[in-house]
């Protein structure tokens, strides 16, 4: 979480693009992303030649001695922006407009990729020279206080502190999975070298990146020491959809900041029938938009025939299988009301991931982890598909805390069950002996079948209730007394005392 004078200092940049004229906070923060990735380059410049340097291996800066832009070509140094942060707000100004930005909207000769596809039509806002100075200025401030803090992602929550302001995340919910989740959600499906991974409603390509940074962490050496498995990280291993340009245009530079080269960021529909994606992937990672009801006429029909209905959770669900391969994995977010609501649709979707394929968690999480943008109770499903059955036992875990306050703060707390979550579903063995009473267990299929398929806890899990013993009502009574004459002495003091 971003506190104390980073924070302010995101508020005050955000002020500044106020004063100077930019007020729709869609722009607001496409203009910010642009000018942090162009910091990022500098920065990623850098570091790719050091690691090469050390690898002794060959690197050509994106930099050169001699940058071709248009029909001109000019000094590469000067599209740095540790040079052009320190010229006259003038030049500053012109050097961006004319030379850096046409610089990272063509930086990918390759014009199917997804940079190229979204860059084409961006458009550099900043009015003035002042604003763009300023802007500039407090970027470096921010940057600056980001290398001094001691948290693990500090770049990724003063992101998701900047996206937080857009008015718009609210109503439609499309990027505001927090990135804490994110990370639990990907180390619990542990992402292998050969997976090509899909998130069907990207936003900004939270769980695309999360899953980048996790295959860095576990097996950097088995993909950037093999070249075809480093081509496929590359270039053939995250693919992401969502409808908002906007959004799309983030979540392709945020891909390209952390390292991967030609992420397949489109847009699409993925509920209707330009989504022909059919047994494709080996895992989904995903936290679908639950807007409620949709146009059924625009739904694809090989969806409703899995379950008819209006619902996008629903339908996002039926999608997520028929998205998979076989033996294809998925981990998505669902509201509580998936797991035991009655209609004839989400009966139909339960029994499908139950029967028909293999469904192995459901993370029940409190309704504080989405404030404050929402108070709605989620839980994360787990399931593989297999095409013909393979449930024998769904383990259930209740987690109460995520190591934050559950208010609409959501300070920083000790309490936090994710490393517990983590550590029990990696050990499945340890499960089977569990109590109901228990944070996790597991139910036999039998009993949700019996059940209706629900999948909802609180169905399966006991309370324990422990006797509480009190004193014999004679001793209670004999206390009320001895209260009572302290109270009248007492009294009776304080009366003197109003009579001096």
């Amino acid at each position: 979480m971003i506190t104390g004078e980073l924070k302010n200092k995101i508020d005050s940049l955000w002020d500044i693009f106020a004063a100077g004229g930019l007020v729709n906070p869609l722009d607001v923060i496409e203009q910010i992303t642009y000018l942090m990735f162009i910091h990022d380059l500098d920065d990623s410049d850098n570091l790719r030649a050091k690691e090469a340097a050390m690898l002794g291996l060959p690197y050509t800066s994106i930099f050169t001695d001699e940058v071709q832009v248009g029909e001109r070509t000019i000094d590469g140094q000067q599209l740095k922006w540790s040079v052009f942060h320190d010229f006259p707000a003038g030049k500053m100004y012109s050097v961006m407009q004319e030379w850096v930005f046409p610089f990272i909207k063509n930086l990918h000769g390759d014009k199917n990729s997804a940079y190229s596809k979204y860059m084409d039509d961006a458009i550099f806002k900043l009015p003035t020279p002042l604003l763009l100075s300023k802007v500039v200025d407090a970027l470096d401030e921010i940057y600056r206080l980001m290398s001094e803090s001691q948290a693990v992602d500090v770049r990724g929550d003063t992101y998701e502190y900047l996206l937080s302001k857009i008015s718009q995340s609210g109503r439609n919910g499309q990027f505001r999975t927090p990135r804490h989740i994110i990370r639990m959600m990907v180390e619990l499906m542990d992402p292998k070298a050969d997976d090509m991974i899909c998130d069907p409603a990207c936003g900004t390509s939270g769980f695309l990146v999360s899953a980048g940074e996790y295959l860095k962490e576990n097996r950097k050496e088995e993909i950037f020491f093999n070249r075809q498995k480093k081509d496929h990280y590359m270039n053939h291993m995250f693919f992401g959809y969502d409808m908002d340009r906007t959004m799309l245009r983030i979540g392709a530079m945020n891909m390209m900041t952390h390292g991967i080269d030609n992420p397949f960021i489109e847009y699409r529909d993925s509920l209707s029938d330009q989504n022909p994606d059919k047994e494709k992937y080996s895992l989904i990672l995903a936290n679908p938009p639950f807007k409620g009801s949709l146009d059924a006429d625009t739904v694809s029909a090989d969806l409703l025939k899995v379950c008819k209905t209006k619902k996008t959770e629903l339908l996002f669900l039926a999608l997520f299988l028929r998205m998979l391969r076989i033996g294809g994995r998925c981990a998505c977010i669902v509201p509580d009301g998936v797991l035991f609501g009655s209609s004839t649709a989400h009966k139909a979707i339960r029994k499908e991931l139950v029967d028909g394929n293999r469904l192995e968690a459901v993370i029940s999480m409190p309704s504080g982890v989405f404030k404050p943008y929402a108070g709605v109770s989620t839980a994360v499903l787990i399931f593989t598909k297999t095409g013909h059955g393979g449930t024998d036992h769904v383990w259930f875990y209740d987690m109460t805390a995520d190591g934050f306050s559950l208010d609409d703060k959501r300070s920083p707390v000790a309490d936090n069950d994710i490393p517990d979550i983590i550590a029990r579903f990696r050990k499945p063995g340890a499960e089977k002996d569990r109590q109901r009473t228990e944070k996790s267990f597991l139910v036999p299929r039998a009993e949700i079948v019996d059940n209706g398929y629900d999948l909802s806890i609180n169905k399966y899990k006991k309370t324990e209730y422990k006797p509480v013993e009190y004193p014999p009502t004679s001793e209670i009574m004999a206390q009320l007394r001895e209260l009572e004459v302290e109270i009248g002495a007492e009294m009776s003091k304080l009366e003197e005392l109003l009579r001096m």
